[in-house]
């Protein structure tokens, strides 16, 4: 039973942050999801970056998009950045780790794409650099964050959307950034393709 006791406070905690999380930041999360819609509509691309289980987190927001969500419809242009094991090292190798995103969204990031940056700590180098990259190319950036939003809070214009989880704990943090990956898949499918209601 003691063990069943620490699944069932898991599950507590990851509830109470996910609507802790749509309270504070749910009308962000429409917002975010209304302008990556728009970017794709225009004919822009959408790059995602993250490290760890943000990394994963990248990869399958990128996947949803390229292939499907929940609707038949056409592949949207999404790039995960964490894919490409020749470029990751070969960047690493040749300049820093830290730079592993950045140069990537230097030479894939046109002007009207949009990157998608995924920090749990709010504090990831490389994500910083793929952020300032993304100013610098004239991306707007989606930033999903967690605990007080990190340095990546304070990096981030005029034009870019924070969406930062309301919990510290890393697993809850990254937790509730799946279901947000979800609703954007969702949204954009809505704002793109007027399925359902």
């Amino acid at each position: 039973m003691e063990r069943l006791k620490r699944i069932e406070q898991h599950f507590a905690a990851s509830l109470e942050a996910q609507q802790r999380t749509l309270e504070a930041i749910g009308p962000r999360i429409v917002q975010a999801a209304e302008t990556l819609a728009e970017r794709l509509r225009q004919g822009g691309k959408i790059l995602v970056c993250g490290n760890g289980g943000s990394a994963a987190d990248a990869q399958h927001f990128a996947a949803e998009l390229v292939n499907r969500f929940e609707i038949e419809r056409p592949g949207l242009a999404a790039i995960a950045l964490t894919t490409d094991s020749s470029a990751l090292t070969s960047i690493a190798n040749d300049y820093a780790f830290e730079q592993v995103f950045a140069r990537q969204v230097r030479a894939l990031g046109r002007p009207g794409d949009a990157l998608l940056a995924i920090s749990t700590s709010g504090h990831s180098p490389n994500v910083l650099a793929a952020i300032t990259a993304a100013q610098a190319s004239g991306l707007m950036t989606v930033a999903l964050t967690g605990r007080d939003g990190g340095k990546i809070a304070g990096q981030l214009g005029a034009g870019d959307l924070e969406l930062r989880v309301s919990a510290t704990a890393t697993a809850r943090i990254q937790e509730t950034h799946i279901l947000i990956i979800h609703c954007l898949c969702d949204l954009i499918d809505q704002r793109l393709f007027n399925s359902g209601e």
